[in-house]
């Protein structure tokens, strides 16, 4: 897929959300940072680590909220937003630019919800990778070479790729973050539908 970027250096930076600066992610970034050198192994180490060890929200059915890097990184648990977020936020931290990418997808062919992944700036292109967490039918994985998302996304169900990479996750997505205080009621029906 073609996607739509700014310059590579837009997507370094630190804000509110994409805090590396803070003691969860600075830690786990300079940790994986120490056993590998390379970026891309790097950066196929922090996709590893987010997407095994951080569960997802809704396949745990935990209720805790996170919205930021560091919360994701505290809470070990978050929605496929939180993930993204501090997959982001460990990469910068690194040098490595990453921005946020969103999909449109339906389980019915009636209701639609967004999905948040990340796409990194490596080899000199950008790339697209899915740090969600794996389970049965679902087998995400870090390429450089080919995508490996979540979920290919469907045209003839109505489903779309958003071409655009953020620099900061999108507002819709954190105002729906922050809007709940139980994320599985978030899951059952206040997801964003759309950008």
């Amino acid at each position: 897929m073609l996607l739509d970027a700014l310059s590579p250096e837009a997507y370094l930076a630190e804000d509110a959300v994409i805090d590396f600066g803070r003691p969860a992610v600075r830690l786990l970034a300079h940790g994986l940072r120490a056993q590998h050198d390379d970026d891309v192994e790097f950066a196929k180490a922090a996709f590893e680590h987010v997407r095994d060890n951080v569960a997802h929200s809704w396949d745990a059915q935990d209720p805790t909220v996170s919205i930021t890097a560091s919360d994701t990184a505290v809470n070990g648990v978050g929605l496929c937003f939180a993930k993204a977020h501090l997959l982001a936020a460990i990469l910068r931290s690194q040098g490595i630019p990453t921005g946020f990418c969103y999909q449109r997808l339906t389980d019915d062919d009636q209701s639609y919800l967004l999905h948040g992944l990340v796409a990194v700036f490596l080899n000199g292109d950008w790339h697209r990778q899915d740090p969600r967490g794996n389970k049965p039918g679902v087998d995400a994985q870090f390429s450089i070479k080919e995508e490996r998302l979540a979920w290919p996304v469907r045209p003839e169900r109505g489903e779309h790729d958003y071409p655009q990479v953020f620099p900061g996750p999108h507002p819709t997505v954190i105002a729906a973050l922050q809007a709940t205080d139980n994320v599985l009621d978030l899951c059952r029906g206040g997801l964003p539908s759309s950008l």
